[in-house]
């Protein structure tokens, strides 16, 4: 009798802990609008889709291996970036770009919400991400080589958010 509750426990601590409940949902193609420019069609394959975590929020990593690749891509990846959205630039690691050393993510609102996905929310700094969750914005992730700013236009009238050399808040409780 012991054996077996021990038994039903596991199952349910092992079903509980399953990945049935993770946070995200990951497709190993980039799932974005047709609607997006022609030019990027070639990074499907190359790209993941994550949807989540709570909203369904939709979030698309493009990976690239060379310099030309991305430079090729740049401007049509900032076409889909709403009016005044941010560019946050990041160093790697990168959740959604995973072992990856650059790249970029488009993080865009859920399918089907609010009728002006182009709304920053009010209230919220301009550096947070809560403000532009119904916007499509970008991240940057940049290694000086394959992503060097110095060779790239960064638009006008668009936030830059610089994050590459923040001090880590772990650091800062360690002194």
């Amino acid at each position: 009798m012991l054996k077996t509750r021990w038994s039903v426990v596991s199952l349910a601590m092992l079903v509980l802990s399953s990945t049935a409940f993770a946070l995200y949902s990951v497709s190993d193609t980039g799932n974005w609008p047709k609607e997006w420019p022609s030019e990027l069609e070639p990074l499907r394959e190359v790209s993941q889709t994550f949807v989540g975590p709570t909203l369904e929020a939709q979030h698309f990593a493009m990976h690239f291996k060379s310099r030309d690749e991305f430079e090729a891509a740049w401007p049509h990846i900032l076409k889909v970036k709403s009016e005044g959205a941010p560019i946050f630039l990041m160093q790697a690691p990168n959740f959604f770009l995973d072992k990856e050393p650059v790249g970029v993510v488009v993080h865009c609102p859920p399918v089907g919400q609010w009728d002006n996905p182009n709304t920053p929310i009010e209230g919220y700094p301009v550096k947070s991400r809560s403000r532009w969750q119904w916007t499509n914005y970008i991240e940057l992730v940049v290694d000086g080589q394959i992503v060097d700013l110095n060779r790239i236009p960064l638009p006008a009238n668009t936030p830059i958010v610089d994050e590459r050399f923040q001090e880590d808040d772990r650091s800062k409780s360690d002194e």
